[in-house]
């Protein structure tokens, strides 16, 4: 079994009043993970809080870390990358998850971009490239290539065909504003604190949203607001 680097308890919070960007590296293989934090810890805003071999250890360091991104290996032994975000998302942790995929796994990034990920990278891309998608993501951006993106899509225009929804959903007001923030790649507490209502309420607006659109997650929703929006300034 791999020996870890987990950080001090106090590292996140260090991190946050220093005003860095708090990296979670998940990857099962321990060369990786040391290439990933040695150029990491290079970056003057980035800190690497902590190192998972597994998605379990994954969804445990992220729900203890709180990190501000998990960098996420899909395809690793024992819970895989998906299970692990599905298993952040039920611990409430509001880190954003961007994964790390080999060449040519498009296809199985759509199921974890379903799942709650904002976004992937592949392991060829230039360190620079990387460094800059961790600070776009952990800026709220969603980060999708054009074969995933067609693909969600074409989910979404399936889904919406079969349940009837037009593209006027007769959203309200309110669940306009927050469809606009979810394109956005806020959180719920995070549209909860800009429209300063309870994250109770916002799950609520969340929920009502997504059955007007006839879409299954928040990604599908977010497509589906960027695309009319570009329809709409043609």
């Amino acid at each position: 079994m791999d020996v870890l680097r987990e950080e001090e308890a106090g590292t996140p919070a260090s991190a946050a009043r220093s005003g860095k960007i708090s990296v979670l590296i998940a990857d099962d293989h321990p060369m990786v993970r040391q290439g990933l934090r040695v150029f990491l810890e290079l970056q003057p805003d980035i800190e690497v809080v902590g190192e998972a071999a597994d998605g379990a250890q994954a969804a445990r360091l992220a729900q203890e870390l709180r990190p501000d991104v998990v960098l996420l290996d899909l395809v690793m032994p024992g819970t895989d990358g998906v299970t692990a975000i599905e298993l952040m998302a039920e611990a409430a942790v509001d880190s954003r998850v961007l994964i790390v995929t080999s060449f040519g796994e498009h296809r199985t990034v759509v199921p974890a971009i379903r799942a709650g990920a904002r976004g992937y990278v592949s392991k060829e891309v230039e360190p620079s490239a990387l460094a800059a998608a961790i600070r776009a993501v952990a800026a709220g951006h969603v980060l999708l290539g054009p074969e995933v993106a067609a693909a969600l899509m074409s989910g979404n225009a399936s889904q919406t065909a079969e349940n009837g929804v037009g593209s006027d959903p007769q959203l309200t007001a309110r669940e306009r504003e927050v469809l606009d923030l979810i394109a956005r790649g806020r959180s719920n507490r995070e549209i909860a604190r800009a429209l300063t209502v309870s994250e109770k309420t916002v799950k609520t607006h969340v929920s009502s949203v997504l059955m007007k659109l006839g879409v299954a997650d928040r990604t599908q929703a977010a497509l589906w607001a960027v695309r009319h929006a570009e329809h709409g300034n043609e």
